[in-house]
């Protein structure tokens, strides 16, 4: 049965449009699962029975729990997801004063970034609308839910229409209705998504940098080869981030890779003239990736030169190590090769 979790308000009013319902059945189904999160068709109490039972014929809602969660020392939780004959994980984070959910958007990834587990692991699938919405939904502390970024496993902008969709709803006044200021999406920098983000999006935007010099760059992230960093910043530059919406930029600090002077010097003329900030992010080992951490007192020093050249960054804290929940670390490619 196709979910009616997912689905933006013009696709209620086809599906009413199709059975036959008056047009205002599709804010009334919008209403059930957005706002009040039922589980059944059967809860909708003021559709009637017979439309009810012609909805839930062809549709279900769409909620599907989790699978097992692991929780990390620090309180962070790693939720698993079976979706379809594939899995994903997604990341909830609390802190003193908020509550953070990173979801993911596909299955595995394509961009094969070379010190990330998710890209190792490869590409299965694009995560639907529906799929994405339910680590969200079906999450046990959705309530305290404050903010979420995209920044699990997959490219957000390799699936861009179904992550528009995603954001549409979280943001509309039938769906969610959060504020775009509580949502985050990443990408290493593909254009033509970026573009229709830029465009059709309120919500703030992260880009994994990992190294400003270009052919530096391309030997830890492949799709420099197609998408250059400095294509990406100039199409970045097109739209106004000095107000309430920000841009920010990753950047995972690698021993001797990326760490120099020079890296230091290409990243502060790189973003010269952009409203930004930059998020210096510890490297977590991966196993069989040759690659080691930049010392704390080091990613310090690199922080301060930076600020020192009123370039506002900071280092982000790292959460959920333990069961392999940090930023870079999630996998299922141990539960894909058991299940193919």
């Amino acid at each position: 049965m196709e979910a009616l979790l997912g689905k933006t308000l013009d696709d209620l009013k086809q599906i009413a449009t199709s059975l036959g319902f008056p047009s205002y059945v599709a804010k009334q189904i919008a209403n059930w699962i957005y706002q009040k999160r039922i589980r059944s068709i059967d809860q909708m109490s003021n559709l009637s029975l017979a439309n009810r039972q012609r909805l839930s014929a062809i549709y279900e809602v769409g909620f599907v729990e989790p699978s097992d969660v692991q929780q990390s020392v620090d309180g962070t939780k790693k939720y698993l997801f079976k979706v379809g004959s594939h899995y994903i994980e997604s990341v909830y984070i609390p802190e003193a004063d908020r509550a953070t959910l990173c979801v993911s958007t596909q299955v595995g990834c394509k961009m094969n970034c070379c010190f990330c587990a998710t890209g190792k692991q490869g590409f299965s699938a694009h995560l639907s609308s529906a799929q994405i919405l339910n680590q969200l939904f079906s999450l046990p502390e959705f309530e305290q839910l404050t903010n979420v970024v995209f920044m699990g496993m997959g490219e957000p902008f390799d699936n861009t229409e179904n992550v528009l969709k995603t954001l549409e709803i979280l943001t509309s006044e039938y769906g969610l209705a959060w504020s775009p200021k509580r949502i985050t999406v990443s990408t290493v920098g593909l254009i033509p998504g970026l573009k229709r983000f830029l465009a059709e999006s309120k919500c703030h935007l992260a880009v994994s940098l990992h190294n400003p010099i270009p052919e530096e760059r391309k030997e830890l992230m492949p799709a420099q080869k197609a998408f250059p960093i400095a294509d990406v910043i100039a199409e970045i530059k097109k739209y106004d981030f000095s107000g309430q919406r920000r841009v920010s930029f990753e950047y995972t600090m690698f021993k001797g890779v990326n760490d120099q002077p020079r890296h230091l010097k290409a990243l502060v003329s790189l973003l010269d003239g952009l409203e930004c900030r930059v998020n210096l992010i510890r490297f977590h080992s991966v196993p069989g990736i040759p690659l080691e951490g930049t010392t704390m007192p080091q990613m310090e020093k690199f922080r301060d030169d930076l600020n020192a050249k009123g370039l506002t960054t900071t280092i982000r804290k790292s959460r959920g190590e333990d069961i392999f929940a940090a930023c870079g670390l999630l996998s299922t490619k141990k539960l894909e090769q058991g299940n193919s």
